[in-house]
């Protein structure tokens, strides 16, 4: 049986209200003309705080695209369950599909930070760029799943930046010698998960986050590569409190 193709999504940040023209940014601009969409074509508008706007195409060219925007949605995907994920910056490639799919699989927040392992020390522009990159990934990740509410991905930082407060709900180390398990979890509303880079943490990364409140548990016997880890536990949180 046919079915009716779900209407392109894009994330633009500023000037959505009823009745608005807005010209969208580069980005999604490229992706209209990539689709081959043309003037009068219905597409979705979000800005990422929440809710949703239909539009209609006014203008596809070189110069730019704009949108009419027609009406607001309270549209809504995301999960009951607060998950915060600390990542340790890992090559270029593996940190994007990171960020790409903990924004799909439903994290509502992003903390790089630079590890004792991590492979590569970046300059301050160069953390500026790859920031902009992350962000810019996890609103694509959006558009793609169907969220309105972007992630916020924070800035580069150190291991105890990462960690320092506000948190809620329960704190979680990914460690392979981690003695607590999922299973052992009583039923929880928020969750930060941290994981370490290729290679993992050192011991004295491990005592710092130990003394900040996290706790270590394991998942499963096998040990896991730094962008499968995260994904799996975000996974398995959204299995037993989130999503499902």
């Amino acid at each position: 049986m046919d079915t009716e193709p779900a209407t392109p999504r894009f994330h633009c940040p500023e000037g959505l209200a009823i009745g608005a023209t807005v010209a969208l940014p580069d980005r999604a601009a490229q992706h209209v003309r990539v689709l081959r969409l043309e003037a009068g074509a219905a597409v979705t508008l979000f800005a990422g705080a929440g809710g949703e706007f239909a539009g209609e195409l006014l203008d596809v060219s070189k110069r730019g695209v704009t949108v009419r925007v027609r009406a607001h949605r309270d549209v809504s995907v995301e999960s009951p369950l607060a998950i915060a994920l600390v990542q340790g910056l890992c090559s270029g490639e593996r940190m994007d599909w990171i960020v790409q799919k903990a924004t799909e699989l439903g994290v509502s927040d992003i903390r790089p930070f630079v590890a004792a392992r991590s492979q590569g020390r970046l300059s301050d522009e160069r953390q500026m760029r790859r920031l902009a990159h992350w962000r810019a990934v996890a609103a694509a990740a959006c558009e793609q799943s169907g969220r309105n509410r972007v992630p916020e991905v924070h800035p580069l930082v150190e291991l105890e930046a990462a960690l320092a407060p506000p948190r809620t709900g329960v704190s979680l180390l990914l460690s392979p010698r981690g003695e607590a398990t999922l299973a052992a979890l009583p039923p929880v509303a928020a969750a930060t998960i941290l994981v370490g880079p290729e290679g993992g943490l050192t011991e004295r990364e491990t005592s710092v986050a130990l003394r900040a409140g996290f706790k270590a548990f394991r998942f499963g016997p096998r040990v896991l590569r730094t962008e499968t880890a995260p994904l799996a536990v975000i996974a398995a949180l959204q299995a037993r409190w989130g999503d499902c």
